[in-house]
Formats: C-alpha cells, sequence, structure tokens
C-alpha cells in the first residue's frame, strides 16, 4: 500500500513537472540578456519588459483583452446568475436539455463555435468592424463557467434558508437580496473572475471575431512570434500568466478553491 502511494506520487509529481516546466521556462526566458529567445540564460534583464510597455501594439492588444475580457465576465455573470437560480430553483421539466444547453460552449470545439458566430454575425449583418462581435463571442463562452459555479453555490445552499425569508414576510426580491445572494455571492464573484480568465486567454473566438485593425494579446503574441523570436514575446506571456495566477490567488485567498469546484 506504502509503495502504491509512492509511485501515485512520483507519477502526479512527475505530470506536473511536464505541464509546468514549459511555463516555467518561458518566464526565465523573458530575463534574458540575449537577443533571441534562448535557454539558459545569457544574463539577468529587464529590457525586454520595457520592450514590451513601450511597444504600441502589445500594450494596445493588452488593454482590449482587458476592455473584452471585463465585459464578457460582467455580461456572463448577469446572464449565468439568473439562469443558474432558474435551474436549481425553479426548473422542473426539461432540466438536463436546460443544462446541456447552457453548458454547450464549454462541450463543443471552440474553434467550430467561433466560425458559427462568425457567419451568424456576417448574416445579421454586423460584421466584425467593431469589438461588439468580439464580446459576444466570448461572453458565449465564458457563460458556461459562470453557470456552473453559481449552480454549485445554490445546491450547497438549502432551499429552506430562502422558505424561512418569505415565510418571515420578505418578498422575493428582498429575500433574495437579503438572504440569497450573500450566501451565494462567492460563487457569483468566482464565476466573473473564471470568465474573466477564460477570456483573457482565449485564441480561437479572438482570432476569427477580432475587429480590423484591432488584436487581444494572445493573438498579438502569436502575430508577433511570425516575425520576431525575441524575448519580448517571454515577456508578453510572462505577463499573461502572472495576472492569470493572480487572480487564481485573489479566488484562492478570498472564497477558497473549493468555491470553483462544479
Amino acid at each position: 500500500m506504502r509503495l502504491a502511494s509512492t509511485m501515485l506520487l512520483i507519477s502526479v509529481t512527475a505530470v506536473y513537472l511536464f505541464l509546468l516546466l514549459p511555463i516555467a521556462i518561458v518566464v526565465l526566458a523573458s530575463f534574458n540578456a540575449a537577443e533571441y529567445l534562448s535557454f539558459p540564460l545569457a544574463g539577468l534583464s529587464f529590457r525586454w519588459y520595457a520592450a514590451f510597455i513601450s511597444s504600441p501594439s502589445f500594450t494596445s492588444a493588452f488593454l482590449v483583452s482587458i476592455a473584452v475580457g471585463l465585459a464578457a465576465a460582467a455580461a456572463a455573470t448577469v446572464i449565468g446568475t439568473p439562469a443558474a437560480i432558474f435551474y436549481v430553483r425553479f426548473l422542473h421539466r426539461h432540466r438536463e436539455e436546460f443544462r446541456l444547453a447552457m453548458l454547450a460552449p464549454m462541450l463543443l470545439p471552440e474553434v467550430l463555435t467561433a466560425i458559427a458566430l462568425l457567419f451568424f454575425f456576417n448574416q445579421v449583418l454586423i460584421g466584425t468592424q467593431t469589438l461588439l462581435p468580439l464580446i459576444l463571442g466570448h461572453i458565449v463562452i465564458t457563460l458556461p463557467f459562470v453557470f456552473l459555479t453559481v449552480s454549485s453555490a445554490l445546491y450547497n445552499l438549502p432551499a429552506t434558508v430562502e422558505e424561512a425569508a418569505r415565510t418571515l414576510g420578505a418578498s422575493a426580491w428582498k429575500a433574495f437580496r437579503r438572504v440569497t445572494f450573500p450566501l451565494i455571492k462567492s460563487g457569483i464573484i468566482t464565476g466573473a473572475m473564471l470568465a474573466f480568465i477564460m477570456s483573457f486567454d482565449n485564441v480561437n473566438v479572438s482570432l476569427l471575431l477580432k475587429a480590423v485593425g484591432t488584436s487581444t494579446l494572445p493573438i498579438q503574441l502569436f502575430d508577433y512570434l511570425r516575425y520576431d523570436f525575441d524575448p519580448t514575446a517571454a515577456a508578453a506571456s510572462t505577463i499573461s500568466v502572472a495576472l492569470t495566477m493572480l487572480i487564481v490567488f485573489a479566488i484562492d485567498r478570498i472564497y477558497g478553491l473549493r468555491a470553483v469546484r462544479f
């Protein structure tokens, strides 16, 4: 039994090292003093972070990613929270069909979703001249994460708590505002944070729905590596990873990672 536990620990450690080692190398490469991406390091330097900050294409792409991520996360939260409440508390028939519809963007390949959205926007004459199609596309792919986290929070909240508030004379809205919302707030905020992460790091939908003349950070990074191979790309990747880890750390510190269990 002890040998089996040891072998399992070694196997899990090897898998994590395999997954995390490339990220660690990219982070180290962002501090490389060499002119090209290389490893091991030729020296330590922050010049590539300065190059990232001074690059209009990278900074504008970063700001676009932030703006789109915030808009998509906010809209997905506004849509996903009532949908989760309706599913858990009020829907009695066709529950699985409703749940499948809400989770479909997560289950289907993203590239197929992006192509379908591109065809749809072209048919309704929206096109991709503005950020609206990109934001709508990101709402579609981030909505399942809000739905799942809020549903999980509601399942952990006994319905008797809300019934007690209604019995004491609270209206449906007051019971939600004073009782339900404070108790599921962790699930709502966690879902919004996860939605922002998924939007910020998205490639497939952003590649097909981005507005002409604009780009998100992952797409700008992809385009940059087609023509240049200096550590500015590693610096951009490190900033993206750092932002993602900061949000995950905030979720863990504020609510605990148990809040993201589905």
